[in-house]
């Protein structure tokens, strides 16, 4: 009975959800393990059974208008929401193609193999950063193993010296 009351409740608020986000009418009939009826229906379960009955709708329906139009509202708004999803992801869609065309013929090399006369300025800044903190992981990694002797292994990385000038890439219109 218990599991049938936990299972009830969940179906109760799939078909409550479905009714909110949809504006469908929706009805639920259960029966128990003991043969009590249990039901669940929006905006009636009356109304559902005279439309899925193909009987005449009762004049009055018993939602509130607050109620229908908070509805109306949050359906607009699911709606408009899902929309920005689409084209979201259409143009993430559209990205990974142009990302695929770009990289089509290059898989044979490594992205540090790669022409840098086709990356624009912030690639190139993070490419540089990439290989700063590989530098750096290897520099850290060799002196943690002292492979030497017990004297640290700097003089095996080259050191790289920045440009002096204030810039650090003199031609900026890259």
């Amino acid at each position: 009975m218990v599991t049938f009351s936990k299972r009830k409740y969940g179906i109760y608020k799939k078909a409550s959800e479905l009714a909110t986000l949809t504006g469908a009418q929706v009805g639920v009939l259960v029966f128990s393990p003991s043969g009590n009826p249990y039901s669940f229906g929006h905006p009636s379960i009356e109304a559902v059974s005279n439309r899925f009955l193909g009987l005449n709708q009762p004049a009055n329906d018993h939602t509130h208008p607050l109620v229908e139009a908070h509805r109306q509202a949050r359906i607009a708004e699911l709606n408009q929401y899902h929309n920005h999803l689409l084209h979201q992801l259409a143009a993430e869609k559209e990205r990974g193609k142009m990302l695929k065309e770009m990289t089509k013929g290059k898989n044979t090399q490594g992205w540090w193999e790669a022409s840098i006369e086709d990356l624009t300025v912030e690639e190139l800044h993070q490419m540089d950063a990439a290989f700063e903190e590989l530098s750096m992981t290897l520099h850290n990694k060799l002196n943690q193993m002292n492979l030497g002797g017990g004297r640290p292994l700097s003089f095996l990385l080259p050191t790289v010296n920045p440009p002096q000038t204030g810039s650090q890439f003199p031609d900026s219109h890259c």
